[in-house]
């Protein structure tokens, strides 16, 4: 999810030609506005997950779980699958929208990915989860600001990141079918991995975008998927280190 389309396929936009003629300083001060913008949506993202999720909590059991506490009810598969098809939706039409449009799917995005991670709250104590979300945030601190200040081309590491990503719903799927504790455990183990190096490489992206689309139209637009992919990183590999170290109720 975290591949979503390039716009440096059809901006039309060059990238030598982006930045001719534009002082050093005004590129750096442009560069710095357009990566608080993307963290801004991020963070408010992630904010706005955490509150719906806490306060749909006492009243997730009833509504999203199926009869006798097993599986999903009709309802819960459409909160869980919904934010799914909005990724899709934002990630292949993105050309085609305008900007709010993209704005009010990622918002509608966040909020239902706050109704679905409600039930964390069912399965794990509120210590728990507030200490992973605060061991999550200082990893994803350090790791972005790597993928932001280094030299290293980290452009390498998409494809097998990716790829790692689709074995791990590969395996999480077999997995539903084998309940094996280990297998379980191994899957969050290295997810949280997968998704600290894309944390680092998305940053990296994203920010080599802004010397793509600099003065652009498609500023706004790349400003809203680059904070889907980080916010997705985030949501991951909270997720992930929550299933690995987590204390169950």
């Amino acid at each position: 999810m975290a591949n979503w389309q390039d716009p440096r396929t059809t901006t039309g936009v060059n990238p030598a030609a982006a930045t001719v003629g534009v002082p050093r300083a005004a590129r750096d001060a442009g560069l710095r506005s357009y990566m608080l913008s993307v963290y801004n949506y991020m963070a408010s993202g992630v904010l706005l997950t955490g509150i719906v999720a806490l306060l749909f909590a006492p009243y997730a059991g009833q509504v999203l779980i199926g009869a006798n506490g097993q599986g999903m009810s009709p309802i819960g598969w459409i909160v869980m699958l919904s934010p799914l098809a909005i990724v899709f939706a934002m990630s292949f039409g993105m050309n085609r929208m305008a900007t709010g449009t993209l704005q009010i799917l990622f918002w509608a995005f966040a909020a239902l990915m706050g109704l679905s991670m409600s039930t964390l709250f069912l399965a794990f104590t509120g210590v728990s989860i507030a200490q992973t979300f605060f061991a999550t945030a200082a990893a994803y601190l350090a790791l972005s600001v790597y993928g932001y200040t280094t030299k290293r081309d980290l452009s390498g590491m998409g494809t097998f990141l990716i790829m790692g990503v689709v074995g791990i719903l590969v395996a999480m799927l077999v997995n539903m079918f084998l309940q094996s504790s280990a297998m379980a455990l191994a899957i969050s183990a290295i997810g949280v991995l997968l998704f600290a190096g894309l944390t680092a490489y998305d940053t990296q992206r994203i920010k080599s975008m802004y010397f793509q689309v600099a003065g652009s139209d498609m500023m706004g637009k790349v400003v809203i998927m680059g904070a889907l992919s980080l916010y997705l990183d985030f949501i991951n590999m909270f997720q992930f280190l929550l299933y690995f170290m987590g204390d169950r109720r």
